[in-house]
């Protein structure tokens, strides 16, 4: 072999394992987290309500679901502060089997069923408006929540209060460890909420004469703030 290509793989012999890895080296890193959270009061009453007809024409039952759906949205219209979205809306067969004789299954009629979401901040008007509803909708579920203005207020004091709690635990550390002080590598900061639990509505028949505004209570929602991160402790 040449001297000189020897020479040269040698010297990458040797000096390949000091370069295989460049980053540099950490000592003293720790990784600490710190949760906080807090009830916060419900304050705005989600109600879902659905329009459904069944018939062998699937225009007319259409037709006859379209009314009620804009009759509902009219007379939310007229309660303040009561938002109103029209949801799923869907047109399936209804089948019925026929004899064995002749095996397999033939459409005899269609159910057409649109549903309606009213939202509101007024619980008191909102549940009197679906007393009135009732009496052409069915009533899906009610279900109390957070608004997002009152949510964001809350993680925001959260997330104060979970740094500070983080911060205080990283002093703790540092100064157990016997280290002049720490600086923050990385930190994470996530919120989160239980999903409110629908208030179990039964489903009222449609072309009800009358039914009483339902009765609700507001509860509360835990809001929850976790900060997690690594510091990197001075010798």
């Amino acid at each position: 072999m040449n001297g000189k290509i020897a020479a040269l793989l040698a010297t990458l012999a040797i000096s390949a394992p000091l370069g295989a890895d460049t980053a540099p080296l950490t000592y003293d890193r720790i990784h600490l987290s710190a949760n906080t959270g807090q009830e916060v009061d419900n304050d705005t009453l989600v109600a879902i309500l659905f329009a459904q007809r069944e018939g062998r024409d699937a225009s007319k039952a259409a037709r006859e679901v379209n009314t009620l759906v804009s009759r509902a949205i009219d007379k939310a219209k007229l309660t303040p502060d009561i938002k109103s979205r029209t949801l799923d809306y869907t047109t399936t067969p209804i089948y019925s089997k026929s004899s064995s004789f002749s095996g397999g299954s033939k459409i005899t009629g269609w159910r057409v069923k649109q549903s309606l979401r009213l939202e509101s901040r007024n619980a008191t008007g909102l549940s009197a408006l679906l007393g009135k509803l009732q009496e052409e909708l069915a009533l899906g579920n009610i279900q109390y929540t957070v608004s997002p203005e009152r949510r964001e207020a809350a993680e925001d004091r959260l997330i104060s209060d979970a740094i500070a709690k983080f911060k205080r635990r990283a002093t703790l550390i540092s100064g157990e460890m016997g280290s002049r002080g720490y600086r923050v590598v990385e930190m994470h900061i996530n919120t989160s909420g239980a999903s409110p639990r629908p208030l179990q509505v039964r489903a009222m028949a449609m072309e009800m004469k009358s039914a009483a505004p339902p009765v609700l209570e507001a509860g509360t929602q835990r809001i929850q703030v976790s900060v997690t991160g690594s510091i990197e402790l001075k010798p």
